[in-house]
């Protein structure tokens, strides 16, 4: 028996809770198929968290989440918090910075049967994730927007040759797990001091990787290009509000921002959540679709398996893979939003039939 490892359970808000536990639900699927010895611990957070105790995350949840192996965190309403002084803390943004999870890892695949997939995609997305033009995290001490005079509003942007060198690191050993191709996105010829160097860092880092192929594109030939021709492309790297962008791009080309997983990566932590928000509109509905969720925490498995060198976590993480393509095949076990008819609780129930019949 492999030694234990504890996931810390976020469920977040609105639909949060019902996909989280359709993640959830598949994983103690997996844990009891192939024997992983996972634990799973459940903590409230967000709008609950804030309503029992005067804070969107406690100190004692954010410390059992930290000494947790990974975290699964749901869709945080953090626009609906209050101010931070109120207790309205930026959960997923208090983890990413405290953790330094310096890549957003957002993988996109056409599935079979999907309405709208573009046939041939299959892509991951390798987004920086801390700094760029993200006013909440390119500060050392403030916000990196400012309005010096009525009418006038700039934002800036950071990007520093450290940041760019390990993003790029990260894609190109992605590369080498995949199919050994980098694409690199930016807008050098507009943005050439900040693209510059960005790009400058990319191909300072593809020297390094010989085995691996790698071009460049410009960010808006780039969005028309995968929708004509998906199949050229497999890891993707980009700076931060480019990637927020094409991630959702290629979730959609995927068939719908549903499908979208993700996980926050650092050296020693990750954490995995939905590309998506918490859609209050449907939240209590039984209508959201878990895949996105569930895809996440597949990942964290994979993202564990290299950590600890555990083969079976990694092959874990392809056999959930392999579930979500069964029941996207049927409309019967698919969502409303990718064309079918079934509940989030059917359509998960259907993922942990799958897991467990070995598929």
């Amino acid at each position: 028996m492999p030694a234990p490892l504890t996931v810390a359970v976020l469920p977040g808000d609105h639909i949060g809770p019902e996909i989280t536990r359709a993640a959830v639900l598949a994983l103690e699927a997996a844990n009891e198929t192939y024997g992983l010895n996972l634990r799973f611990e459940e903590h409230m957070v967000g709008h609950a968290s804030l309503q029992a105790h005067g804070t969107t995350l406690t100190d004692n949840v954010y410390t059992a989440a930290v000494e947790a192996a990974g975290i699964l965190l749901g869709p945080c309403d953090n626009g609906g918090y209050p101010a931070p002084k109120d207790g309205g803390i930026n959960v997923p943004g208090k983890f990413r910075h405290d953790l330094d999870l310096y890549a957003n890892l957002r993988p996109s695949r056409s599935h079979r049967n999907v309405p709208h997939a573009r046939p041939g995609l299959d892509v991951l997305i390798v987004r920086e994730n801390s700094e760029g033009f993200y006013p909440d995290r390119n500060m050392f001490e403030g916000y990196g927007e400012v309005m010096p005079v009525e009418g006038v509003a700039i934002s800036m942007r950071k990007i520093t040759a450290h940041a760019s060198n390990r993003i790029a690191r990260s894609a190109f050993e992605w590369a080498r797990r995949r199919r050994s191709h980098v694409t690199v996105v930016t807008k050098k010829h507009i943005f050439r001091m900040t693209d510059g160097l960005f790009y400058n860092e990319c191909a300072k880092v593809a020297a390094e990787y010989p085995d691996v192929r790698w071009n460049s594109s410009i960010v808006d030939a780039f969005n028309a290009d995968i929708y004509m021709n998906p199949d050229r492309y497999d890891v993707v790297v980009m700076t931060n509000l480019f990637g927020d962008i094409i991630s959702n791009l290629c979730s959609a080309l995927a068939g719908g921002l549903g499908l979208g997983g993700g996980v926050n990566a650092g050296v020693s932590h990750a954490m995995a959540n939905a590309s998506h928000g918490s859609a209050p509109d449907i939240a209590g509905q039984d209508k959201a679709n878990p895949i996105s969720m569930v895809i996440s925490g597949a990942m964290l498995l994979g993202w564990l398996g290299q950590k600890y060198g555990r083969e079976d976590l990694l092959a874990t993480e392809k056999a959930i893979e392999r579930a979500i393509d069964r029941v996207l095949e049927s409309p019967e076990t698919r969502t409303m939003d990718v064309g079918g008819y079934a509940s989030c609780s059917r359509s998960a129930a259907a993922i942990a039939d799958a897991i467990r019949q070995k598929i």
